[in-house]
């Protein structure tokens, strides 16, 4: 997929790593929308720092959870371009224990219906449009916590809800996958402990003590946290030179889920 020319959809655009896509395929000379939600004051300065790009984007506001609110974006999104190319996934919110604690019924259903229930809306009102375009890519971007849950040094971070939802977001891919094809390919992003997400510059990373983010530290295979950059190079490497890549999905995190499991030593053998 060459990019420049491309309409792409970002979910939470606003803020964090969805901000960095979104102005990463703006440069590339794609035709980005995005919504926004929360975060009124970086909401508020996205539409027009994404204007001043000089491209034909498009910033809406949308409450994902809401279907009939999907369907007013896509009313948007097709009166405006009348197509689209990419779609990129990226919409959750995950209650991280050290910051809520105990589940409450709101919370617990506000993390599925964010996390995985409006990724689905979301797809199925953009899937006409991307086999349309006849050369499509989805990014379904998931967290290890569907894999390691909260248990060891993670549980502080990632709670039951968001754990369940992004397990089923792996299914969703594989789903999907199979409904867009051949003309869309989708594949999932699975993210470990990145910078704004899970990591530095979210909130429940601040709240852990020093000696908690070392054990999620330690735990990861190349002894750091990963950075919002290596994410956007990842996505640009599915979008752009995955082309027989399809119902995948790339484990991005550093080798924390291996990272608990050590190699011993090799025993001398008996002779």
């Amino acid at each position: 997929m060459k990019l420049s020319g491309k309409v792409a959809l970002v979910l939470g655009g606003a803020k964090g790593l969805g901000r960095e896509l979104v102005f990463s395929l703006a440069a590339q000379g794609v035709s980005v929308a995005t919504t926004y939600w929360d975060w009124p004051e970086e909401s508020a300065s996205l539409g027009s720092e994404l204007a001043a790009t000089g491209g034909n984007h498009l910033t809406v506001a949308t409450d994902l959870r809401d279907p009939q609110a999907v369907a007013t974006l896509f009313a948007e999104i097709h009166s405006k371009y009348n197509r689209l190319d990419i779609l990129i996934n990226n919409i959750e919110r995950g209650g991280m224990p050290v910051v809520h604690g105990e589940y409450t019924s709101d919370q617990w259903d506000l993390e599925l219906a964010t996390t995985l229930k409006a990724k689905r809306w979301v797809f199925n009102h953009a899937l006409p449009l991307l086999k349309a375009s006849g050369d499509g890519a989805v990014v379904n971007i998931s967290s290890i916590a569907g894999l390691v849950g909260r248990s060891g040094p993670a549980g502080m971070i990632f709670n039951d809800g968001y754990s369940a939802a992004n397990r089923a977001v792996g299914l969703l891919t594989e789903t999907w996958a199979r409904a867009g094809a051949p003309e869309v390919r989708v594949n999932e992003l699975m993210l470990g402990f990145f910078e704004t997400r899970h990591a530095r510059g979210t909130r429940g990373w601040e709240l852990l003590s020093e000696e908690q983010r070392q054990a999620i530290t330690d735990h990861i295979l190349l002894g750091r946290t990963g950075r919002s950059a290596e994410v956007v190079k990842a996505i640009n490497f599915l979008l752009t030179d995955a082309d027989y890549l399809t119902g995948a999905t790339l484990r991005l995190d550093g080798g924390y889920v291996l990272g608990g499991e050590k190699i011993p030593p090799m025993p001398p053998g008996v002779e």
